[in-house]
C-alpha cells in the first residue's frame, strides 16, 4: 500500500455532504426515500448462504486487503464488482438512489438508520462457519446499542479518534484537545472533515454531550471552533498523507489511519498520536446486506470469509484497524505495539462515546452548527 498513491479512503478524504444529511434526517433515525416492496418483504427472510452471482461490494476505498479480495474470488469463482463511497452521507445518498449492492459498511449510527428504516436483510449468524469467532469473544458485539442482537450486521472494525502530530516540530502535547490551539501549530493544523468529529470534539472540549442537539450548547461549541478556524489550514480526513508529507504540523485523526501511517513510516518517531483527556469518541464498521442485494447468498459467503483469522490478520495489517475476531488480537498488538495510544480494544467502546443518532430537529440543528463553522 503506497502512500503516495492512495486512491478516497477513510485515511484519505472524507466529505459531509449536509443537503444529503438533511433529506436522511428528515425523518428522525429512518430513510427519506421508499424501500422497494419487495425487498421490504424479503428482508426478514433467511438467506441461503451459496454463491448467487458476483459481489457488488460497497465501502470505503482501499480497506481490504487486494489479495483477501483475490482469494474470495478464486475459491468461489465470482468477481468482486467494488464501488467506493466518501463519507457516510454519500453512502446513504447512492442507496436513497437506488443503486443496489450486495454488501456495504456502515458505521454504528448508520447501521441504526438503515435497520429502523427497512432497509437491511437480517443476517442469521447460526449460517455463518466463523460468526462464533466475533460473537463468542466480543461480548458487546452481541446485543450492540445500534443493531440489538446484531440481527441485520456483523462488526468489522474498530476505531476512535484523536491528534496525530509531528513531534519532530512540536515536540510533546498536553494530552488535550486544546493541543489544536498550539501556537507553534498555528497554520498548519487540520479538522477531519466530518461533521460529527468537529462538533464532537468541541462539546468534549467544553465538557458538554458528544451529539448535543440543543442550539445553544451548540452555539458555544460553535464560538469555540470558530476560535480556531484562524489557526487551521483546512479540513481534510487525509490526516495519513498530510502528516507523511510535511503539510500538516498537527491534525484530528482517526486511530487505524494513524497506526498503518506510523507502521509504514521510515521513522515512526517523528509523529505522535494521542487521545485527549476530555474524551475519545469511539466507533466501530459492520458488515450489512441491503435489503434489496441481488446476491444476498454471495454476500454471506464473503462475510463469513473474511472472517477466518487468516484474512482477518491480513486485513489488520494492511488497513491498521482492529477487526473484533478472537484469534487475531496478537496481530493487532504486535502493529500497534509502538504506538500504545492507537490499541482500541472491546473495552473502549464500553465507555459509550459513540456519535448517536439525534431527532429531526437535533441533526438540523447539527447541521446548521457544521455548516457555520465551515463558513469560518
Amino acid at each position: 500500500m503506497s502512500p503516495e498513491a492512495l486512491p478516497l479512503t477513510r485515511r484519505s478524504f472524507l466529505r459531509a455532504g449536509t443537503t444529503a444529511a438533511l433529506a436522511l434526517t428528515a425523518a428522525g433515525c429512518g430513510f427519506a426515500s421508499d424501500a422497494d416492496p419487495a425487498a421490504a418483504a424479503a428482508a426478514h427472510t433467511p438467506i441461503d448462504v451459496k454463491v448467487d452471482g458476483d459481489l457488488v461490494y460497497f465501502n470505503w476505498a482501499d480497506f481490504v486487503d487486494p489479495a483477501v479480495f483475490e482469494g474470495f474470488q478464486k475459491e468461489y469463482g465470482v468477481k468482486v464488482v467494488q464501488s467506493n463511497f466518501d463519507s457516510m452521507e454519500g453512502m446513504a445518498a447512492k442507496l436513497n438512489a437506488g443503486n443496489r449492492y450486495d454488501i456495504i459498511f456502515p458505521t454504528a449510527k448508520w447501521a441504526q438508520r438503515l435497520a429502523a428504516g427497512g432497509r437491511l436483510r437480517t443476517i442469521d449468524h447460526g449460517r455463518l462457519k466463523n460468526a462464533e469467532a466475533v460473537f463468542g469473544g466480543y461480548g458487546y458485539f452481541a446485543d450492540p446499542w445500534y443493531d440489538p442482537g446484531s440481527a441485520h450486521t456483523v462488526p468489522f472494525t474498530m476505531y476512535k479518534t484523536g491528534i496525530g502530530w509531528r513531534r519532530d516540530r512540536l515536540g510533546d502535547l498536553t494530552g488535550s484537545w486544546s493541543d489544536l490551539w498550539n501556537e507553534r501549530a498555528k497554520g498548519k493544523v487540520f479538522l477531519l472533515d466530518d461533521r460529527d468529529e468537529v462538533l464532537g470534539m468541541g462539546a468534549l472540549k467544553l465538557g458538554l454531550g458528544l451529539t448535543t442537539g440543543d442550539p445553544a450548547e451548540l452555539g458555544r461549541v460553535t464560538d469555540t471552533l470558530r476560535s480556531l478556524r484562524p489557526r487551521l489550514r483546512g479540513f481534510s480526513s487525509d490526516s495519513y498523507n498530510n502528516l507523511l508529507n510535511g503539510n500538516a504540523d498537527m491534525t484530528q485523526a482517526w486511530s487505524g489511519d494513524m497506526a498503518a501511517m506510523l507502521a509504514q513510516a521510515e521513522d515512526p518517531s517523528v509523529f505522535g498520536f494521542e487521545v485527549a483527556r476530555e474524551g475519545a469518541p469511539v466507533n466501530s464498521d459492520c458488515y450489512a446486506i441491503p435489503a434489496d442485494a441481488q446476491h444476498p447468498g454471495t454476500a454471506m459467503l464473503f462475510i463469513d470469509y473474511m472472517l477466518r483469522p487468516e484474512n482477518v490478520k491480513k486485513n489488520i495489517e494492511y488497513i491498521g484497524y482492529p477487526m473484533p475476531v478472537r484469534g487475531t488480537e496478537d496481530t493487532y498488538a504486535a502493529l500497534v505495539e509502538p504506538f500504545p495510544q492507537c490499541l482500541v480494544t472491546a473495552e473502549d467502546l464500553g465507555a459509550d462515546l459513540f456519535y448517536r443518532n439525534g431527532t429531526a430537529s437535533a441533526e438540523r440543528a447539527r447541521d446548521a452548527a457544521w455548516t457555520d463553522v465551515k463558513a469560518g
